[in-house]
């Protein structure tokens, strides 16, 4: 039984919070709280597994109770969020200070919606009950900022980068970016996130790497020195027009599960860029991206996952290993570094690639995937 303790100021948000989590019978609600002050004794008393927080709450808000969470008491933690553009962005700032997921509430007040926020947020607890976060939350602190790639020569023209992650994503990819150089090939996105916070996630990620960073829009040209992310609810793909590459926005069925689907992403990329590619699937729960990936390695791109050790939720990158879809494994602060060698590697052979090279290149961390 996995325990929950919930901290929210409104009791009429606690009670249903209560009730949408206890719902299948394998998560508890142990305590509840009205504000951080109730809510260090309410942990304190029960020692729950995950807690849910509020952002927005009297005597102090959310996100100072999170930072004093995870340098005191690391656990994981699931923020609530309202849709609005102050909590997108307050959202995105919990996230880098350690929260392990987040929820919206939902717009409407009908039964439908609130059963598909009970179903998201109880495997989002499940998710964040399996995470070791207070090992993440010492390697954050153990971090240090890496510099980006100095590139002495420019990859082969028409590559592009394509990224894919879900729980934890948001630190994966802005780690990604960050080691990526001004001039990088473009690079396109996809990030399991709801309609409303992937253009605070784009903006945010604008001011923290040296790219220029978008959210998608349908038809916007893929340029160097620019990363393209999803839009919350709509799949991205890449297409090639007057050739020129392009993304395409656009609605559609879920697949795995998601919208955005990193499965679709990369399986554009696949048929678009082909051997031109690199890409790299990141932190998440399920398999969303693993068919894609290998769509893309089949089609001569260079394809990496997310190491075990560095990644909040292994199970992407994992099943992405498991067919084969992976030619290299590699912790999180290696793989920019993976990813341009790969393109770097079409230019010296012509472009077929040189995993070997891209693997020397990348430094002693990186491990061959399975299959």
């Amino acid at each position: 039984m996995i325990k929950v303790v919930v901290v929210d100021d409104s009791a009429l948000m606690r009670r249903v919070l209560t009730t949408l989590i206890e719902e299948d019978g394998d998560i508890a609600v142990v305590g509840v709280a009205r504000d951080p002050l109730e809510a260090r004794e309410t942990i304190k008393a029960h020692d729950p597994d995950v807690v849910t927080l509020d952002i927005e709450m009297p005597n102090m808000n959310g996100l100072e109770f999170l930072e004093k969470i995870m340098r005191l008491r690391p656990m994981p933690v699931v923020m609530v969020s309202s849709l609005t553009t102050r909590s997108a962005r307050e959202t995105m700032v919990a996230l880098e200070l350690g929260a392990v997921d987040f929820i919206a509430k939902p717009a409407g007040a009908g039964p439908g919606d609130r059963e598909a926020m009970g179903q998201t947020l109880r495997q989002k607890i499940r998710d964040g009950a399996r995470t070791d976060v207070s090992s993440r939350a010492l390697a954050r602190t153990r971090a240090q900022p890496r510099a980006p790639l100095n590139l002495k020569a420019p990859c082969p023209p028409g590559t592009l980068i394509a990224l894919g992650a879900s729980t934890g994503g948001v630190d994966a990819i802005r780690r990604v970016l960050e080691g990526l150089p001004a001039d990088s090939p473009p690079v396109v996105i996809a990030q399991h996130m709801p309609a409303g916070f992937t253009t605070r996630f784009a903006a945010r990620l604008d001011e923290l790497v040296e790219l220029t960073v978008h959210e998608a829009e349908d038809r916007m040209a893929l340029l160097p020195g620019h990363a393209y992310v999803a839009p919350g609810d709509r799949h991205l793909l890449v297409e090639r027009s007057s050739g020129a590459l392009k993304c395409r926005v656009a609605g559609g069925e879920l697949r795995s599960g998601h919208r955005p689907s990193v499965d679709i992403l990369f399986a554009s990329v696949a048929e678009v860029v082909g051997a031109l590619a690199a890409g790299a699937i990141l932190t998440g729960m399920g398999r969303d991206g693993a068919e894609g990936l290998g769509r893309m390695r089949a089609a001569g791109a260079y394809t990496v996952g997310q190491a075990q050790g560095s990644a909040l939720i292994y199970g992407m990158p994992r099943a992405a290993a498991e067919i084969g879809a992976v030619a290299i494994e590699a912790p999180i602060e290696e793989i920019a570094g993976l990813l341009i060698s790969g393109l770097l590697g079409r230019r010296e052979a012509g472009g077929h690639g040189d995993r070997q090279a891209a693997r020397m290149a990348a430094g002693q961390g990186a491990r061959r995937g399975e299959g």
